[in-house]
C-alpha cells in the first residue's frame, strides 16, 4: 500500500463510507497513533470495498462472512489479515449497530455440542458469571471427550460409576490440590445437569470423591519488605510503564486490593479533599477506605505523568493504543513482570494482599482491624494470618531445651 497522509485522507468506497469519518474519531479517541490509525482504515478501505465487490451490507458481516474475507486478504497481503487486526473496527460498528453482535460458532464435535449446552446452563440455570463457566467448562472437558463422547461417537453415551471412578483415578493424583478440587466440584455441576436433562440414567454426583483439603491449612505467602523495594525498583525501564507499575504495586502492597479491585478503580473513587478511596470488592461490596500519603503520591505521578491522555474513567489504562481499562489479569501480571525482572521468581498480585495483612498484624493491629482492612466479611477469615504474627507467636513459642539449661 501507499503512504498517506494521516487517517481521515484514506480513501473509501462501498457500504462503510459513510461510518469512514467516525471510525477515524474512534480510532483517535482510543488512542491510536497516526501510523496505527492510518492502517486500520485502510484496513476498513479494503473491507468495504470487498463487500462491494461480493454484493453484501454491513448486516451481513457474520463470522463466515469475515472469515472469508480474512482468507482472501492473506492472499495478497502480508498484515493485519487476523481477526484481532479487525476487533476496533468491528467494535465500532457493533457499538453503532450497524453490524450484527458477534454470533456463536456451531459447534463442530458431539463434545462441542454437550458442552455448549452444559455453559448455557450454568449460565441460565445456575447464574454463574462468565469466567466461571468458562472455568467450569475447562475442567470437565476431558471428561466429556475422552469418556462421554468419545471420537467416533454420535453423542453422549450413558456412563457407570465404574467408569467414573477409572476416570478421576488416572487425573486427579497428578493434579495440584486446588486444579483436583476445581475438576471435582465441575464435574458434580456437569452429573447434575446430565440426569437432569436425561442424558446419563443414574445420578452419579455421590460418585466423585471429595478432595482432602483441610481449612487454614495453608500459611499466607508474604513478600519481604526488602522484597518489596526489590518489585518498586524493577518496575521497568520504560518511564510511563514504571510509575504505573509503581502506583499499582504501592496501592495493593499498602491497602491490600485485590487484582480486580484496582482494574475496576475509577477517577471518581478517588477523593483527594477528604484522602479516600472507594473500593468495589466481591458481590458488589462498597468500602471506603484511608488513602496512606504514599498510595497518594504514587497515584498523583502516575496520573500527571505516567497515564495517556484518554476520556476512560478508570485509573489504571493500558500503556499502548488503545488505552483501554486494564484486566485484573494484566494487573497481576504487572506484579509477575516486576518479580523476574528482580530476580524473586514468581510473584503474583495476591501475594501483596497477603503482604498488607501481615505487615499490618505484625506492627500490633488486632484482628478486628486487619479483617476491616482486608476487608472480610468476618474476623473467622482472618484467623488464617495468626499463623504469619510473628510478634504473638513469639511469646507463645517454649524454649528449646538443651543441656546448660540456657
Amino acid at each position: 500500500m501507499h503512504s498517506v497522509p494521516g487517517p481521515a485522507k484514506v480513501r473509501f468506497g462501498g457500504p462503510l463510507t459513510p461510518f469512514a469519518a467516525g471510525l477515524v474519531q474512534e480510532l483517535s479517541a482510543l488512542g491510536y497513533a497516526t501510523t496505527s490509525a492510518t492502517n486500520q482504515m485502510q484496513l476498513a478501505a479494503h473491507l468495504s470495498r470487498w463487500l462491494d465487490r461480493v454484493g453484501a451490507d454491513p448486516q451481513d458481516l457474520t463470522e463466515e462472512l469475515l472469515d472469508r474475507f480474512l482468507a482472501e486478504r492473506r492472499r495478497d497481503y502480508t498484515n493485519h489479515y487476523s481477526p484481532r487486526a479487525l476487533g476496533p473496527i468491528l467494535g465500532y460498528l457493533r457499538g453503532i449497530g450497524v453490524v450484527p453482535q458477534s454470533v456463536e460458532v456451531a459447534p463442530a464435535s458431539p463434545a462441542d455440542v454437550l458442552l455448549a449446552q452444559f455453559g448455557r446452563y450454568l449460565t441460565s440455570q445456575r447464574a454463574l458469571s462468565t469466567p466461571v463457566v468458562t472455568a467450569y467448562l475447562h475442567w470437565v472437558r476431558p471428561f466429556v471427550e475422552q469418556v462421554l463422547c468419545p471420537v467416533g461417537a454420535a453423542g453422549p453415551r450413558d456412563v457407570s460409576a465404574v467408569e467414573l471412578a477409572r476416570f478421576l483415578a488416572d487425573r486427579l493424583p497428578a493434579m495440584s490440590r486446588k486444579s483436583a478440587q476445581m475438576t471435582a466440584s465441575a464435574l458434580r455441576s456437569l452429573l447434575r445437569f446430565l440426569h437432569a436433562a436425561a442424558i446419563v440414567s443414574d445420578d452419579l454426583v455421590d460418585a466423585v470423591p471429595s478432595v482432602a483439603s483441610w481449612r487454614l491449612s495453608g500459611l499466607p505467602q508474604a513478600v519481604s519488605p526488602h522484597d518489596v523495594e526489590a518489585l518498586l525498583d524493577a518496575c521497568g525501564s520504560r518511564e510511563q510503564v514504571a510509575r504505573r507499575d509503581r502506583a499499582v504495586i504501592t496501592l495493593m502492597r499498602r491497602l491490600g486490593l485485590r487484582c480486580a479491585e484496582v482494574a475496576a478503580l475509577r477517577l471518581d473513587d478517588i477523593d483527594w479533599v477528604n484522602g479516600t478511596l472507594t473500593v468495589t470488592g466481591k458481590s458488589g461490596r462498597v468500602d471506603r477506605m484511608p488513602l496512606p500519603v504514599d498510595v497518594g503520591e504514587a497515584l498523583v505521578d502516575y496520573l500527571r505523568h505516567g497515564r495517556p491522555e484518554t476520556g476512560e474513567r478508570c485509573v489504571f489504562v493500558r500503556a499502548v493504543a488503545p488505552f483501554t481499562p486494564m484486566r485484573s489479569s494484566s494487573v497481576s501480571c504487572i506484579v509477575a513482570r516486576a518479580a523476574r525482572r528482580a530476580g524473586l521468581g514468581t510473584i503474583h498480585g495476591h501475594r501483596l494482599r497477603h503482604t498488607a495483612a501481615t505487615e499490618t498484624l505484625n506492627a500490633g493491629a488486632g484482628w478486628e482491624e486487619v479483617a476491616q482492612l482486608m476487608r472480610h466479611a468476618g474476623v473467622v477469615t482472618t484467623v488464617i494470618y495468626a499463623k504469619a504474627d510473628q510478634n504473638r507467636l513469639s511469646a507463645l513459642a517454649r524454649p528449646w531445651p538443651s543441656r546448660d539449661g540456657v
